[in-house]
């Protein structure tokens, strides 16, 4: 019976088996997201989500502790400077799995494997939303294609124009009658 036999060997030795998760995660870490096979990304979101746990708490013992796994400093001040801030009111979950379908050469089910708040288009934060619009073959007419916000801020900012030119007309004026009377004399 296999009962409680939860690691996945991944067919090699102990020692290859934890330096190769040890450098996914430090790849994961600087990158934020990887491209691995499905079981590699499983392995490994269970051996890199306790090490982002660990550094909610930026301590010399859990620095320590977290070196002592990844062995990369860049990796392990990356993961307490930058990541550890981002995901601090997060309770847990802080990988995703993305499948993308089977590798060409020999059909192994592959993924992406990336940390949950450094994704943008997966937040919303990313790209804008495009207004939805219709091909024609004539020219938009003008008003059309503007928003409401838009049209405001233009009309805004041709008020602001000619009110400034309305103030310098008076002072361009007296300043040409001046040359003129200078030009003069």
């Amino acid at each position: 019976m296999r009962h409680q036999k939860v690691i996945n060997h991944l067919g090699r030795t102990s020692s290859h088996r934890k330096s190769m998760i040890s450098n996914m995660a430090v790849s994961l870490i600087l990158h934020k997201r990887i491209t691995t096979t499905t079981a590699k990304a499983k392995a490994l979101k269970t051996f890199v989500e306790p090490l982002i746990t660990k550094s909610k708490e930026d301590s010399t013992h859990s620095r320590r502790v977290v070196f002592g796994y990844l062995k990369d400093k860049t990796a392990v001040a990356e993961l307490f400077r930058d990541i550890s801030p981002k995901i601090a009111d997060r309770p847990g979950g802080y990988t995703r799995l993305l499948k993308t379908g089977n590798r060409i050469g020999d059909n192994a089910e592959m993924c992406i494997l990336e940390l949950v708040d450094f994704n943008e288009a997966m937040k919303g934060g990313g790209e804008a939303v495009k207004t939805k619009t219709t091909r024609r073959r004539r020219a938009a007419k003008k008003g059309t294609t503007e928003t409401g916000a838009k049209k405001e801020e233009k009309t805004t900012s041709a008020k602001a124009k000619t009110s400034t030119k309305a103030k310098e007309a008076p002072k361009k004026a007296a300043e040409d009658k001046a040359l003129e009377t200078k030009g003069e004399k």
